[in-house]
């Protein structure tokens, strides 16, 4: 709050800033914590930097709360711009949801995984943003199981699991089993969301990591997927 009041207001807002009394009031304020929130990444994202030298970022990324406080952060500039009217509030508000409004300059993007509630909770966030005439621009869905077996080796791998003596051999064969009907449920699930999305941005899969860790490696070879995702999908954003 410092920060963001010193940047507005100079020395009158860095005393503002420092006085208790006026945190105290300011928090007590329903949104005022979200609409500083936001106004900080709004000044991060900016080419011109408003904090004394600062240097501008290539991207500014946003890890947002949960669905339900991500939407409120969305929310706040417009509707503190919407009550204020007039004034600096109504135009730091403004210009705020401006930026957030304009997809040349803003995305949202939802991370999710191929299961029942987090569909579900995607499929309303998207609900949620289209009530504030936004919308999603791309969903990351991640550990998304490979298509390994068609329906003939699948038979051909059940049949082995009953003639099978060895212990060893029936073992893997469950597992292979196991994960198939795993990843057949998860695309049941991403036929679900595509049809509840229906909508104009992408839809990326990120796999499973089948190791015990993510290190450099694993983390590089995740990222190389996102990337050629994010670029296939265009567009030059802040």
């Amino acid at each position: 709050m410092e920060e963001y009041l010193e940047v507005k207001a100079g020395p009158v807002g860095h005393a503002l800033g420092s006085s208790r009394l006026f945190h105290i009031f300011a928090m007590a304020t329903p949104g005022m914590r979200e609409l500083l929130s936001m106004g900080k990444v709004w000044e991060l994202a900016q080419l011109h930097r408003r904090t004394r030298g600062a240097a501008p970022y290539d991207l500014v990324i946003v890890d947002s709360p949960a669905t339900g406080h991500g939407v409120g952060l969305l929310r706040t500039p417009k509707m503190f711009a919407d009550i204020a009217r007039v004034g600096p509030i109504a135009h730091q508000g403004r210009t705020i949801a401006q930026t957030i409004a304009d997809r040349q300059f803003t995305a949202v993007i939802a991370v999710s995984t191929p299961e029942e509630m987090p569909v579900n909770e995607t499929l309303s966030l998207r609900d949620a943003l289209l009530r504030e005439q936004l919308d999603l621009d791309s969903v990351i869905v991640n550990a998304v199981y490979p298509s390994r077996f068609d329906s003939d080796q699948i038979a051909r791998v059940e049949r082995a699991l009953q003639d099978s003596p060895s212990v060893l051999a029936r073992g893997a064969l469950r597992a292979a089993l196991s994960e198939h009907a795993r990843g057949e449920t998860q695309r049941s699930q991403l036929a679900r969301l595509r049809s509840g999305l229906s909508m104009d941005g992408q839809l990326l899969e990120l796999p499973f990591v089948f190791s015990e860790e993510l290190a450099q490696p694993q983390l590089q070879s995740l990222a190389d997927v996102l990337e050629a995702g994010l670029r296939s999908a265009g567009g030059s954003r802040r």
